[in-house]
């Protein structure tokens, strides 16, 4: 094969030498291109540069002897193990002793009088040096070195049966062919401006470093770019979004506003104020509004919501309020009712629980233009759904959806004013990438009255003492919940199930209580029954999955348990305890959790010591990472591959900054020096974020 015809999607047969065997380990670890195998970046990188004598050797930190093997032995434990020692001298007084335990054939790797490297963390053992399982190199020639005589050596995520040794071979001949085909997409400027190497040597190094330093600046060239792409994708389709489509101008006069604010029974926080504000600037545009409000659990987002749906009605345009399951539609449903009990506001609940024909009355009414408001989930954007004038939609728990529901209103025919709105805060780095098309609003005011959540981490030992405060609750008229992470027993999960805990505790500490059950196999009817008859104050507890996360408003529910809580994300749990103290009454959470990482301890207690939304959101993404961005996954495409964004945060800042200036200087990316980019944004995101422009 040429230099000229190889290419990176080459199959890693084209590797010469590559085994069989050798190319199915790679094959486990997803990986069947020169590309996969490039882009298969170290996790770490061991130092190794800190070469010294014996005899100057301290304790705990890595360290590097070069010296020559005068003992080599093997001995059986009482236990069954087996241990190999090696002892080798570098001419002074001291010894230096190698331990392996159940590696017999490491015996078989050295010989009397053969020099060698060892690298590990030395202790002082009796009377010498010791390191256990310290990394051995040959000095005598021999090709068996996995750091191939480097001071720095990346190590890999890797499989059963495949050793750092094996692959770093693989790595360096991939390299040897191929390193000059990897595509250089960042301009000579912006290469210039932050000394980024080029990719072929950035790729070097990034495998096979000069050292520590040359490691870290490879990488980060290639975070860079990959987060500079996203950017510039966000860019491009919130310029479409913005300045290729009209919106209808939806002004807000003074009686519009004030009439608004009366339908309300209580006053606005100024955080609500400061987002109305944003979004009565945006409908005034005629550009499509594409806006986010961020709040924290009982912030008030809804009224914010209200507010752009009623600007809408009364400049003669409809409104649409989307929500992810049918119980928070529902719920919506009942919130506007009572804010509109006695307003000439037509308005429709469309969702998938609806009979045939009522489905068919309400498409019919809503392309009539017969409605004025219509709250729904999915079946807002289902085929067959048109409207006469749509001109704001409100889209609720935008996570919930993935980035594709936003287009569907535009192949409605439709160009309305976007307000997207959550109530899991979003930490900045998320905010800058998966809502980077959109402006942000955010409310972290708490209304007046708004009673704090206590919330307690508890061991199984305290569960009656629980038990019988929850009795004592709902004996004094108040509700309580119980949310398990399974619906039901699981042979591989060692966590209580919803259906089992209702069977326990309806038959048992709460056979004295109306006690109701609620989870994401019933279906839409059945979760409605129940949660009306929990609304309307018929149930008494309400044991649970997560499906009440969100929405779920119940003024007299003050305490809530949430078993094996470790299982759940730190967002996950602030939206369930959100659910109590949403009346008069403090209300509380308990936590029944026993992690068994120390991510997951710190995770929990992050939680009990901070009910704010923000502080909890930033914690998470430290503790978890992102997942997936956009949730398109399914439509195969990539994610971030190698920036993890709370790590990367300050590299984010920088791509961000550089998109914007590129797209302002040429919004099209039409320059020569910006085709490599441009056709990453097309092969990356042209179908992900609907760019019509590069796709």
């Amino acid at each position: 094969m040429t230099h000229a015809a190889r290419r990176l999607d080459d199959p890693l047969d084209a590797l010469p030498g590559l085994s069989p065997a050798r190319r199915d380990l790679l094959g486990k670890l997803g990986l069947a291109t020169v590309a996969d195998l490039l882009g298969h970046f170290p996790r770490e990188y061991q130092d190794l540069s800190d070469r010294r004598r014996i005899g100057e050797l301290t304790a705990d930190t890595l360290q590097t002897v070069e010296a020559e093997v005068i003992d080599i032995t093997s001995r059986n434990l009482n236990d069954g193990r087996v241990v190999i020692s090696v002892v080798v001298n570098d001419g002074g007084e001291a010894s230096l002793e190698g331990v392996w335990f159940n590696q017999a054939g490491m015996a078989r790797r050295f010989r009397f009088g053969q020099r060698v490297a060892f690298s590990g963390k030395p202790k002082w053992y009796r009377d010498h040096w010791q390191m256990t399982n310290p990394r051995v190199r040959e000095l005598d020639g021999s090709a068996s070195d996995p750091g191939d005589g480097a001071s720095v050596v990346p190590l890999y995520p890797l499989t059963e049966d495949l050793r750092l040794e094996q692959l770093r071979p693989v790595m360096r001949r991939a390299l040897e062919l191929y390193a000059n085909a990897v595509p250089e997409p960042l301009p000579l400027r912006l290469r210039q401006e932050h000394n980024w190497p080029a990719a072929a040597k950035a790729m070097w190094d990034v495998h096979f470093p000069a050292n520590v330093a040359a490691a870290a600046l490879g990488r980060r060239r290639f975070i860079y770019e990959e987060l500079l792409v996203l950017q510039l994708a966000l860019g491009l389709r919130r310029r479409e979004m913005r300045d290729r489509q009209l919106a209808p101008k939806l002004p807000t006069t003074k009686q519009v506003d004030a009439h608004i604010r009366r339908l309300f029974p209580f006053e606005l926080t100024d955080d609500q104020n400061a987002a109305i504000a944003d979004l009565r600037r945006d409908l005034a545009s005629d550009r499509p509004m594409q806006r986010l409000v961020q709040a924290d659990v009982g912030a008030g987002k809804t009224a914010v919501a209200v507010y752009a749906l009623l600007v809408a009605v009364a400049n003669k345009h409809q409104a649409a309020l989307m929500a992810p399951t049918e119980v928070l539609a529902r719920q919506h449903h009942r919130t506007l009712e009572r804010y509109l009990a006695y307003s000439r506001v037509r308005r429709r609940l469309l969702t998938g629980s609806l009979s045939p024909r009522e489905r068919q009355d309400t498409l019919a009414a809503l392309k009539a233009g017969e409605v004025d408001l219509v709250i729904g989930t999915q079946s807002l954007v289902q085929d067959g759904v048109a409207f006469a004038r749509l001109g704001v939609v409100v889209i609720d728990e935008q996570h919930k959806f993935g980035v594709h529901q936003r287009a569907k209103f535009r192949q409605l025919g439709v160009d309305p004013h976007y307000l997207v709105m959550t109530a899991t805060p979003i930490p900045r780095t998320m905010a800058l990438t998966v809502f980077g098309d959109l402006d942000v609003s955010t409310i972290r005011q708490l209304p007046p009255g708004r009673q704090p959540v206590r919330t307690r981490w508890l061991d199984e030992a305290k569960r009656a003492d629980v038990y019988g405060l929850m009795r004592d609750g709902l004996a004094q008229g108040r509700q309580a919940y119980v949310v398990c992470p399974l619906v039901e027993e699981s042979d591989t999960l060692a966590a209580p199930a919803a259906t089992r805990r209702y069977e326990e505790l309806s038959a048992g500490p709460f056979r004295d209580f109306r006690v109701g059950l609620l989870h994401g196999r019933m279906d839409e009817a059945e979760k409605a029954d129940v949660m009306e008859r929990f609304r309307t104050r018929d149930l008494d507890l309400l044991v649970c999955t997560t499906v009440v996360e969100v929405g779920v408003d119940v003024p007299t529910a003050t305490q809530m348990v949430i078993e094996n809580a470790e299982r759940f994300g730190l967002s996950q749990l602030h939206q369930l305890r959100g659910r109590v103290s949403r009346g008069p009454v403090a209300g509380v959470c308990y936590l029944f959790a026993n992690p068994p990482t120390d991510d997951g301890q710190e995770r929990l207690r992050a939680f009990v010591r901070t009910s704010d939304g923000f502080d909890l959101a930033e914690v998470d993404a430290k503790l978890r990472g992102t997942g997936e961005l956009f949730g398109t996954r399914q439509h195969g495409e990539s994610e971030l591959r190698l920036a993890s964004l709370p790590r990367d945060a300050d590299v984010l800042s920088l791509a961000r900054r550089d998109a914007f200036a590129l797209l302002q200087e040429d919004p099209r990316l039409a320059a020569p020096d910006l085709a490599g980019l441009r056709r990453l944004v097309a092969q990356r995101y042209g179908r992900t974020l609907d760019l019509a422009e590069v796709g």
